[in-house]
């Protein structure tokens, strides 16, 4: 069989189950979506403007560190100068501080958000 066969059947399977178990997982899998949106429409808590703060507080931890460590890095280059460039070094590591805390804050919202929906 070509390609295009392989994926119209599979896609068919997907969409229009042939076993009875298929059937049931399809319809949990529905359902489940389903209660999902409903509760996104109920909850008053996450409303669009709490997640442009969220993409606000990932952009600020981002940014915060890294320009805190270029300005160390330019006072350090002015006071002890080496043959590498400090500016540049902290600027990094202020990236990668920056980047790792973003990444704690949007792990630690996602473990609550899948808390609260475990919850009901």
């Amino acid at each position: 069989m070509d390609l295009f066969t392989d994926w119209k059947n599979f896609v068919k399977n997907r969409i229009m189950p042939t076993d009875k178990n298929d059937s049931n997982l399809f319809s949990k899998q529905v359902g489940e979506k389903a209660k999902r949106k409903l509760k996104a429409l109920h909850n008053d808590k996450r409303s669009v403007w709490s997640g442009i703060g969220m993409f606000g507080m990932v952009g600020w931890s981002v940014a915060v560190p890294t320009l805190l460590g270029a300005a160390l890095g330019i006072w350090l280059d002015k006071k002890h100068p080496e043959s590498f460039s400090w500016t540049l070094s902290f600027l990094i590591l202020g990236l990668l501080a920056g980047c790792l805390i973003a990444w704690h804050w949007v792990l630690k919202e996602h473990k609550e958000m899948n808390q609260s929906d475990e919850d009901e």
